[in-house]
């Protein structure tokens, strides 16, 4: 399959990792792009560069993706082809709303299901997280390694999957699924269920002591945007990923006392100060992924270094500072 003259839509499209799906499909020439995103988390200037580059083929609505009737009219009206899963409730809101983080991430997806069932639109690819498989019981992580789901937000992420797999394999439709571990990269969130490294950058603009839960030591595999994306893209035209789960990984343990030395020092704050404090609720422990499938699939090698990504992503915060 190719994204070449297709009408692609993504959910979650004005987010972090959704907004650079849409400046990479932008070079596979698509026929259209349409973006869905409510802005829980997504702003629409993440979007900016698309529509500096390409105005005549974007679309945005900005809608719920968890109301059915909503997402049938858009795909039927933009004529949609092929879906990309990224909108999601991040995994910090399921500590505080635990039900609806689980109720709205299942609903997220089985939602595109049902459609893509119903002959809509034609290929779904589905994004789901690292988080399925709790903290590491071996690495590297590869797809058959058990789910264990340590939060309500991974245990909707493994609910689904599951549903993703069980409609490819009952009605023969077309579904791949990709599972990111830890991304980094400008334009992720630094407000609300910020990630790590924005909260640090944020901490020593302001001059307050970072906190850092448990001892640190527990261990990301960390990927910066593009290589996730840059993978995505070909996964997605991969037939040999059809009905299957793919890691897209940099397949390098980073413990969170290793990541925060190393953005103090770029940030030129070696010496900033740092706390301990109590462990975050079932956080994982060990995090590292294997990329066999996906250098089998599409030859996957991710080309930015964390230090490179790291130096790109604070570069970018610097200059866009008042960005919440």
């Amino acid at each position: 399959m190719t994204l070449s003259n297709k009408n692609i839509l993504i959910t979650g499209g004005a987010g972090f990792i959704g907004s650079h799906l849409v400046d990479r499909i932008l070079a596979e020439n698509p026929k259209k792009i349409t973006v869905v995103d409510n802005l829980f988390l997504g702003k629409k200037e993440n979007l900016d560069n698309a529509f500096a580059i390409a105005p005549e083929i974007m679309s945005t609505h900005w809608e719920d993706a968890r109301d059915m009737t909503v997402m049938e009219k858009i795909i039927s009206t933009e004529e949609i082809d092929v879906v990309f899963d990224m909108a999601v409730i991040p995994l910090p809101a399921s500590l505080d709303d635990p039900f609806s983080n689980v109720h709205d991430n299942v609903a997220l997806t089985l939602n595109l299901c049902e459609l893509l069932r119903k002959d809509v639109f034609e290929k779904l690819i589905h994004f789901s997280s690292s988080e399925t498989y709790g903290t590491a019981q071996y690495v590297p992580i590869d797809e058959s390694h058990p789910y264990m789901p340590s939060t309500p937000y991974a245990a909707s992420k493994v609910a689904g999957d599951q549903i993703c797999l069980s409609y490819c394999e009952t009605f023969d439709i077309d579904i791949t699924t990709i599972r990111p571990f830890n991304n980094y990269g400008p334009r992720q969130n630094k407000g609300s269920y910020a990630g790590i490294i924005p909260i640090v950058f944020n901490r020593v603009a302001a001059g307050i002591p970072i906190e850092i839960y448990g001892d640190g030591e527990q261990t990301r595999d960390l990927i910066f945007v593009d290589d996730t994306v840059n993978a995505t893209v070909h996964i997605s035209q991969a037939p040999g990923a059809r009905g299957k789960v793919t890691n897209v990984a940099s397949g390098i343990e980073t413990t969170m006392n290793q990541l925060v030395a190393t953005i103090l020092t770029i940030l030129g704050h070696p010496d900033h100060p740092v706390n301990h404090v109590a462990p975050r609720p079932a956080d994982v422990r060990r995090h590292c992924g294997s990329i066999a499938r996906a250098q089998e699939l599409i030859n996957f090698v991710p080309t930015t270094d964390l230090a490179s990504g790291l130096e790109t992503t604070l570069e970018w915060y610097g200059k866009n500072s008042r960005v919440q």
